[in-house]
């Protein structure tokens, strides 16, 4: 990739140096890329490169294996989100996963098109009712992206598709309110909207995140990068103040 030129959503930025810093953005047909920007730190580019902001973004790197110097112009800016509570921590989590669980290079346009999806909803219904479950669809989708997938499609006791209810933390597949009968306690419930599409409940919803929270905690989340589950803390916390 010695030069790259292409529309990118800022994920995460980390200072470099005295006046630089370091950005990863994800691209539609390249996945996740990383590139030094040059005065990243100054006030002219501090509200460029904010997570969930859409930039027009040019790398240039002498070889494949070099850092990339990055060049970005503003193309969307969602700066005004991060004074409200809640739509600040749902881009702050859903950039951050995304930053921490992708490998750079990897192309993963679904994943681009849905955290596009999830922070334009974000955007248009600052309310979380508007974007809380298509939160935890993303989360779905990124976990079965990386090769981490929920077996929705039928019970793993009984093999029948009707009245799926929970989900077995131990096989990640979808149990029926039958199957489940004397083992409840130990299964995590499955939303009804993720099966059905919608928006759930409140419950509902919670149940989804705690339910994508559990395996992306156990199979993505873990060593260096267990320190983004800070910022899902916080909107789970703030989800929960929210709905009482």
């Amino acid at each position: 990739m010695p030069t790259l030129i292409t529309s990118a959503l800022v994920c995460a930025v980390r200072h470099h140096g005295e006046h630089g810093a370091i950005a990863k953005l994800l691209t539609p047909e390249h996945g996740l890329q990383a590139g030094y920007v040059r005065g990243g730190r100054s006030r002219a580019m501090r509200p460029v490169l904010l997570p969930g902001n859409g930039v027009k973004a040019e790398f240039r790197a002498r070889t494949e294996d070099q850092l990339a110097g990055l060049g970005v112009e503003l193309e969307h800016s969602r700066a005004p989100l991060l004074s409200e509570p809640l739509p600040a921590a749902a881009i702050d989590w859903a950039c951050a996963l995304t930053a921490a669980a992708l490998s750079e290079g990897t192309p993963c346009p679904a994943l681009y098109q849905a955290l596009d999806g999830v922070l334009g909803a974000v955007e248009a219904a600052p309310a979380a009712r508007g974007w809380a479950a298509a939160l935890v669809r993303y989360e779905l989708l990124l976990l079965a992206e990386l090769g981490f997938g929920l077996d929705l499609g039928r019970c793993a006791a009984t093999g029948g598709s009707d009245d799926l209810a929970f989900v077995s933390p131990r096989s990640a597949a979808a149990v029926s309110r039958a199957g489940a009968i004397g083992y409840e306690s130990r299964l995590l419930p499955l939303p009804a909207f993720l099966l059905e599409g919608g928006a759930g409940d409140w419950g509902a919803i919670l149940d989804g995140l705690r339910l994508t929270g559990f395996f992306l905690e156990r199979s993505i989340l873990t060593d260096r990068r267990a320190d983004v589950l800070a910022a899902r803390e916080r909107l789970v916390e703030r989800l929960g103040r929210a709905v009482g």
